[in-house]
């Protein structure tokens, strides 16, 4: 085999790789369904005491502390609050604020939606 086709060969293997993840599950702070006027987007501020800015949090399955930091209430001031989130293999999960009114600071952390990740994703 010529040093061409184990390049060939390997980058082949360093996509498939890539392009498949094992068992890992997304988090998004945005709302699955916009009809509810109750429901507001949140910042996941840090997962397991990890924080990062990228809005699409991806996590291992198993119980997650996740901080979230709501949407400002109506002196511009947003609530943090923790959330405890069972993640299942292969979910992108839709987390969302729950609040009473749009001038409310305290909120209900809620998973708006569950979706499967589909065959790009390899449960073990």
């Amino acid at each position: 085999m010529t040093p061409w086709n184990w390049l060939a060969a390997a980058s082949v293997v360093l996509v498939q790789g890539c392009a498949t993840s094992l068992a890992t599950s997304q988090l998004l702070g945005e709302r699955y369904f916009v009809t509810p006027i109750d429901t507001y987007p949140v910042l996941i501020a840090s997962v397991d005491g990890s924080s990062s800015t990228i809005s699409l949090k991806y996590v291992e399955p198993g119980v997650r502390r996740l901080v979230l930091e709501g949407p400002p209430g109506g002196a511009g001031v947003s609530a943090v609050q923790p959330f405890m989130l069972d993640v299942k293999p292969c979910i992108r999960y839709y987390i969302v604020a729950v609040k009473a009114n749009a001038l409310d600071t305290a909120f209900t952390p809620k998973v708006d939606f569950e979706q499967p990740l589909g065959s790009s994703c390899r449960t073990p």
